[in-house]
This record gives structure tokens, sequence and C-alpha cells, in this order.
């Protein structure tokens, strides 16, 4: 099955992000509240994945017993549905992400992440590991946040995806998406616009949705 997804954490003023919130709140909640949801992130916890390059090589360390556990995360980590229907207006055909949130952006204040048949924060989240993905605020790539929520948030951001020379190499090396010239990976971008939300005193806005 073929499609085209992205993952987005734009900066706004607190005038925006309040606009925002009665649009994309109720979704985020209501992803966050699915039935299946605490189990798999739980799930994913207790049992955090081997290398993606083993999961389903014969006989490799993937396959034994792990096919569920693998299909739990994939779909803990894919776009939740309710927010999904929001940002591309199935929900409400007033509202959409390019023209309601991602409009106007400029570099500085914007990281997105668009793939065909992957998604951005199950890459992101199988490089860096249960452990640091709890840091990060929101769910599962999905966040509103004030100007005061991202300062308070920042040190854990910093936490989750500062690391060490041989940590870095571990991460991208679990980071199985393909990435142009001079385009920011998954491991950069969002704490790049973090900080400089902070500085600013900007808010933001972390969505992932399916584009086509």
């Amino acid at each position: 099955m073929s499609f085209l997804s992205a993952w987005a954490i734009s900066s706004h003023t607190d005038d925006v992000i309040a606009g925002l919130s009665p649009h994309l709140l109720p979704a985020m909640r209501a992803d966050r509240a699915h039935a299946e949801a605490e189990r798999r992130l739980h799930r994913w916890r207790r049992n955090p994945l081997p290398d993606h390059r083993t999961w389903y090589a014969r006989g490799g360390e993937g396959t034994e017993g792990r096919t569920d556990d693998i299909e739990s995360f994939r779909a803990l980590t894919a776009p939740g549905a309710h927010v999904d229907d929001v940002c591309t207006g199935s929900a409400d055909p007033s509202f959409s992400v390019l023209d309601d949130v991602w409009e106007g952006q400029d570099d500085d204040g914007m990281f997105i992440s668009v793939h065909r048949k992957e998604y951005a924060v199950q890459a992101l989240f199988h490089a860096i590991g249960p452990a640091r993905a709890a840091l990060l605020p929101g769910w599962c790539g999905t966040f509103l946040l004030t100007a005061a929520q991202v300062r308070e948030s920042l040190p854990g951001v910093e936490r989750a995806l500062s690391f060490a020379p041989a940590e870095r190499a571990a991460a991208e090396a679990r980071d199985w998406l393909d990435y142009g010239e001079g385009e920011e990976s998954v491991l950069d971008g969002p704490l790049r616009v973090w900080r400089t939300a902070a500085r600013e005193g900007l808010g933001l806005c972390g969505v992932a949705v399916h584009l086509g």
C-alpha cells in the first residue's frame, strides 16, 4: 500500500495556539484515549524492539515471537485517526493543516519530514528508544504547547535528543528513513525548532498526518 505521510512541528504565537486548540486538542485527546493506545505504549516500553534490520529476516532476532510486538509498535506510532481526520479536512472541511497550521511558516520556525510509505515518528521512536521517547511531551509526535509549556518542556527534549558520539551513531543506525541532500533528520529537526521557539517565546504544534 502506497501513502505519503508528514510529521511537522511548527512555531506559533500563543494567540494562534489558542485558535488551534478547539480544532486539534479534542482530536489529540481522542487518539490518546484509544482503547489500545496505553496497551501498545506499555508493550513497547516493556519489550523494546531489536534493530529493524532483523525484524523480518528469516530466523532473525526480530522473528522470534516478536511479530505482534512489531505490529503493535507500528500501530502505536502511525498517525492517529482523529488528528488525521481533522488535519486533512475530513472531520471539518473548513480546517486543514496545510492552510491553517503550516501556511506561512519559515524554515527557522518549522521542521517537517515527508516520506512515502514511511512514518517519521515511527523511525524517530525506534531510533531513540522508549526511555528517551518518554521525555517528549504530547502523544507520539502530536502536541499543542504554549510558549510557557515549550520553555518548561525544553530540558526534557534536550535530554531526549542530545547524544554522545556513540549514542548518536547507534541512533542513526536505527533511523531507517531516507533523506535528500540537505534534508534535516528526525534526530535533529525537532530539537532545533524547540530551542528556537523557546528563545523567541513561541508555542509549538506537532502533528503527524497522511497527505495522500
